[in-house]
């Protein structure tokens, strides 16, 4: 079956020039975004439940945007000024660059991995005399921890915001022909709002291994994977699928 509709479980871009865009223009294909789960913040109270003093760690693990925004809304909270000395180490470009938006980049000492945890834990074995804070949402993926763990490296978690299913029932009556996953609480969501889900002829779409596992374990087909050495983003792998399926 040809693609004609795609649901992105996202927020709207935010980048004009966004590549789902290109994809609306190139292929006549009419994009949505919902996003299928949301933030929201842990309050300081529980925060110092936790037994977490900022001012105890020499250098912080962040993995996503929403560990930056809640690493500095949390400090603000409990008015912590992060020391100009603070050593930072990102997942990926895309979050070290988000950093910018608290710190100034060029005064800070940041430290960026190549977008998946196992090349980050390569740069944090190097650091072993740091006290480490990772950040982290209710729901961390355990390999995480587990690599942490395994590196000897002296660190901590703090869970400083919970992942949340978003209320999505307005969509009941409404199809697409691809469903685009970004993690496994996404496909946890799905179910959590449609019990009765049948895939029937909607194509599944789904980014990362753990997300593709949840795919599986649901019952479900997951039809376009990524990253791939030949598609390393959605939006390629998306775009291969539609030039495939839309010239028969």
């Amino acid at each position: 079956m040809k693609v004609k509709t795609i649901l992105v479980s996202q927020p709207d871009p935010k980048n004009e020039t966004s590549p789902y865009f290109d994809l609306t223009d190139k292929h006549k294909v009419k994009v949505d975004f919902r996003p299928f789960i949301h933030v929201e913040g842990i309050s300081v109270k529980e925060v110092r439940a936790q037994k977490i003093d900022l001012k105890n760690f020499t250098a912080i693990i962040l993995t996503s945007r929403n560990a930056v925004d809640h690493l500095f809304r949390v400090a603000e909270e409990m008015r912590f000024k992060m020391p100009d000395d603070m050593k930072y180490f990102c997942q990926s470009e895309a979050v070290a660059f988000y950093l910018q938006k608290y710190v100034v980049y060029r005064k800070r000492k940041i430290y960026v991995g190549s977008r998946n945890f196992p090349e980050l834990i390569k740069l944090i074995k190097k650091h072993k005399s740091e006290k480490f804070l990772l950040p982290s949402s209710d729901k961390l993926h355990p390999s995480i921890p587990e690599d942490l763990k395994n590196s000897g490296v002296n660190w901590v978690r703090a869970d400083l915001y919970r992942t949340m299913t978003s209320d999505l029932t307005d969509l009941e009556n409404v199809f697409y022909d691809i469903l685009v996953f970004f993690s496994p609480s996404g496909i946890e969501s799905l179910f959590l709002n449609f019990p009765n889900f049948k895939q029937n002829e909607t194509r599944i779409a789904a980014f990362g291994q753990s997300t593709v596992d949840a795919v599986k374990k649901s019952g479900l087909v997951c039809n376009i994977e990524a990253p791939t050495k030949e598609t390393p983003s959605m939006t390629m792998a998306l775009e291969k699928y539609i030039k495939e399926v839309n010239k028969k």
